[in-house]
């Protein structure tokens, strides 16, 4: 990977590179084969990035015309605060692009779209056995020290 890369929202012609992108990530957390997620699910989420009345929205990274990595975040309301907060969701990059800086620049742009949109905050969860990711985490944000619980309905 010569060049630093590019960070741009997502455009509607970039569904052939998003896709593998999103199945790799996917796949990275489990969700492929047998428990990979509905078709339906996929069709929704492309179609959020490109609908004005969602608050969710999409950053490629490229390098010479290749996708490289996605990061998918959301604005929502909170509690605690009166400013919305961004919930960065998911973040991927290609195996070869780690450690090469593709994550860290998608994670930039996030803050940027974050504090333009008047955020407080930028948050993010990851599996406690994703160091490789950590590594990179521990230098761009702070670990809340909050576990997560869930409850599948």
């Amino acid at each position: 990977m010569p060049d630093a890369p590019l960070v741009r929202p997502i455009s509607k012609d970039d569904y052939d590179g998003w896709l593998p992108l999103w199945d790799g990530y996917n796949a990275f957390y489990g969700r492929s084969g047998e428990t990979a997620l509905a078709g339906e699910i996929t069709e929704v989420t492309w179609a959020r990035f490109f609908d004005a009345d969602e608050p969710v929205f999409a950053l490629v990274a490229e390098s010479e015309g290749r996708l490289l990595g996605l990061a998918h975040y959301l604005f929502h309301r909170s509690t605690t605060a009166i400013a919305p907060t961004c919930y960065l969701q998911d973040l991927f990059t290609t195996e070869a692009s780690r450690g090469r800086g593709v994550g860290r620049a998608l994670i930039s742009d996030v803050y940027d779209a974050a504090g333009k949109a008047g955020a407080s905050r930028v948050y993010w969860q990851t599996h406690e056995t994703n160091a490789q990711a950590m590594r990179l985490y521990d230098q761009v944000a702070e670990r809340s020290g909050f576990l997560v619980y869930r409850k599948l309905l």
